[in-house]
């Protein structure tokens, strides 16, 4: 038994010894010394970028953020299937019937925090903060990365607004009047789309819309980042940056009440709603985020008591906690429950497709990239790395979207290395020196740069690449950093091959089709694919009503994306995460974000020092 095991084992014995939550926990007192002030604790492993929602698009990031501002919509918490509902808004939008033209009613009376940027006046919330909103995005100072979902739909006026400004290297001007973003009145506002788009409504849920006001963002300028200013249910606390990130209450934030409808059968959701229902939101008073790169003392915080959630149970821990798939004995004794859930959510590895080793369209590129593919060996990757808690990916596509097909089957879940062997050799991708590697076709060296992290799993997946392309003679070349490091180089086009996950938040393929359109490159497209067949399809698709005429141009789209592989698609991850007992009204919406569902979320303090069972 290996020392790790031993120590995993150790920690899971602990139901007997049950430890109070410390000084910062959820039992802490506040300024005034209630007792019953509440503190939810968690923990993240992978470190934030910053809180300005037009800059960041890490999903870490974005969590949190979507606990501090407000876009227009949001998706029902429990609701199954899911359902749009008015976030800020006094009703549904106005939708025309071409589905180019949405018109947009905010509620009076909504605040954002407080802030010195407000000369200390309450500060409402108008329909100009949220157009101005979306212009950020396309000023290109704030570099945005999620530009592309409003290019895609093609606001009227402001990609050409953005060029010609750039053109002439004149600032952003906010004040020009644009037909796509149009204030009507303090409380409503127009947005007017280029072509239809049948699913603008759920892309309005997205916190990159939050609305944000322009005196923060002006007085704060570069520093925006680290100022984030909403009108959401919780406001940054403190902040040490790739350590601990504290939200507190906004004490004015609106009155919400908890008011969800639990899907039949789901146990869990039924609890909260019979617990939780008329409540004000939200209902703790602080969140405190750990950033805990490593899995074993993330997980060693969660069972000595330390945190109160545990977002996605490591692979490697699965047969230890979750054995069969089901809550570990002595777990279940302590009070911990389970939640497990696929997200709408893909595993892959990219290619550069400028680099000039392993990108291109010629077909001694394209019989490079599928011959890697093929010599990956997904089976054993679930197997030995993931534990069982993912199953192959047949597409690009991943389920929980309109689109998916859990029939379909495909090249992109098969390991064939003989295969893999004899397309290498038939386009020249030969051992030409008799050192037992490749070359490339013109005798140069054949060798795969691929970006990773210092953490343990991703060794483990650095582990499982070499030996797979070892067996098919490719030579692999490791380069390590930090993930916001590698998330920058990736944008700039800079690495040759990186793993990378990704979750999309509205119920539709659209978003996973985004990472191989070309527009989106330096984007979603961290591959920087760019094939006019493959972008017409994506720009069909895009356009229609869901029905068998949008299937089959998201069809025609995926069988591009797997003959000329700009990314090898390896899982859909199943997740489970563990809430204390003490943890009231836990669940999971993955198209809200897990910041969203924060506000959700009670504790009992009166279970807060009882001992285990």
């Amino acid at each position: 038994m290996t020392r790790r095991r031993r120590l995993l084992q150790a920690a899971i014995g602990l139901a007997g010894a049950r430890l109070a939550p410390g000084v910062q926990g959820a039992a802490a007192a506040d300024a005034a010394g209630s007792p019953a002030f509440k503190t939810l604790r968690f923990a993240f492993l992978i470190a934030e970028t910053g809180f300005d929602p037009v800059q960041v698009s890490d999903v870490y990031s974005r969590s949190i953020l979507a606990a501090i501002f407000d876009p227009p919509l949001e998706f029902e918490f429990l609701a199954r299937p899911y359902k749009l509902r008015p976030n800020t808004l006094a009703a549904m939008p106005e939708v025309s019937d071409d589905y180019k033209t949405y018109t947009f009613r905010l509620k009076p009376g909504i605040y954002f925090a407080d802030d010195p940027a407000f000369g200390g006046k309450p500060r409402e919330l108008v329909a100009e903060d949220y157009v101005y909103t979306l212009k950020r995005h396309y000023d290109p100072r704030w570099k945005s990365p999620n530009l592309y979902q409003l290019e895609n739909v093609k606001l009227l006026g402001l990609s050409e607004l953005r060029r010609e400004l750039a053109e002439k290297k004149l600032p952003f001007d906010y004040a020009r009047p644009v037909e796509g973003a149009q204030v009507i009145d303090r409380y409503t506002w127009r947005i007017r789309l280029g072509v239809s788009e049948p699913r603008f409504l759920a892309i309005m849920t997205d916190v990159g819309w939050g609305a944000m006001a322009r005196e923060v963002v002006e007085a704060y300028g570069d520093k925006i980042m680290e100022h984030p200013v909403g009108t959401g249910p919780f406001k940054l606390g403190a902040w040490r940056r790739a350590s601990r990130v504290v939200l507190d209450r906004n004490r004015g934030f609106r009155d919400v009440r908890y008011d969800e409808t639990a899907p039949p059968g789901d146990a869990m959701a039924a609890a909260a709603v019979e617990n939780l229902q008329g409540k004000r939101l939200p209902l703790v008073d602080r969140v405190e985020i750990s950033i805990i790169e490593e899995a074993q003392p993330r997980w060693l915080a969660f069972v000595n008591n330390e945190h109160d959630i545990f977002d996605g149970v490591p692979a490697a821990f699965a047969d230890l906690v979750l054995p069969n798939n089901r809550l570990a004995p002595n777990l279940a004794k302590r009070g911990i429950r389970m939640l497990r859930y696929p997200r709408a959510d893909i595993a892959f590895s990219y290619f550069n497709m400028e680099d000039p080793v392993v990108g291109g369209y010629t077909p001694d590129k394209i019989a490079l990239r599928r011959a890697i593919a093929l010599g990956v060996d997904i089976d054993k990757e679930i197997r030995l790395v993931r534990k069982n808690q993912a199953i192959p990916a047949q597409s690009l596509i991943g389920p929980e979207a309109w689109g998916y097909d859990a029939a379909f089957h495909s090249e992109m879940s098969e390991y064939d290395p003989a295969r893999a062997k004899a397309l290498l050799d038939l386009y020249g991708y030969i051992d030409r020196d008799g050192d037992g590697w490749r070359e490339q076709p013109d005798g140069k060296p054949l060798v795969l740069e691929f970006a990773t992290q210092p953490d343990q799993q991703s060794r483990q997946f650095d582990e499982q690449w070499q030996t797979n392309m070892k067996a098919i003679g490719i030579r692999v070349a490791f380069r390590t950093a930090k993930w916001p490091e590698n998330l920058k180089a990736s944008t700039a086009g800079k690495l040759m091959m990186w793993v990378l996950g990704w979750t999309i938040g509205i119920p539709d393929c659209d978003q996973f089709l985004s990472l191989a359109y070309g527009p989106n490159k330096g984007q979603a497209n961290k591959s920087r694919f760019d094939l006019p067949a493959y972008n017409r399809a994506y720009e069909r698709q895009k356009v229609l009503p869901n029905g068998p005429e949008r299937q089959a141009a998201i069809d025609e789209a995926k069988k591009l994306h797997i003959a000329y592989m700009p990314f090898k698609v390896h899982v859909h991850r199943i997740f489970t995460d563990l809430a204390q007992p003490w943890v009231v009204g836990y669940h999971r919406n993955v198209f809200a974000g897990i910041g969203a569902g924060w506000r959700y979320v009670d504790i009992d303090t009166s279970l807060l020092h009882q001992d285990a069972a």
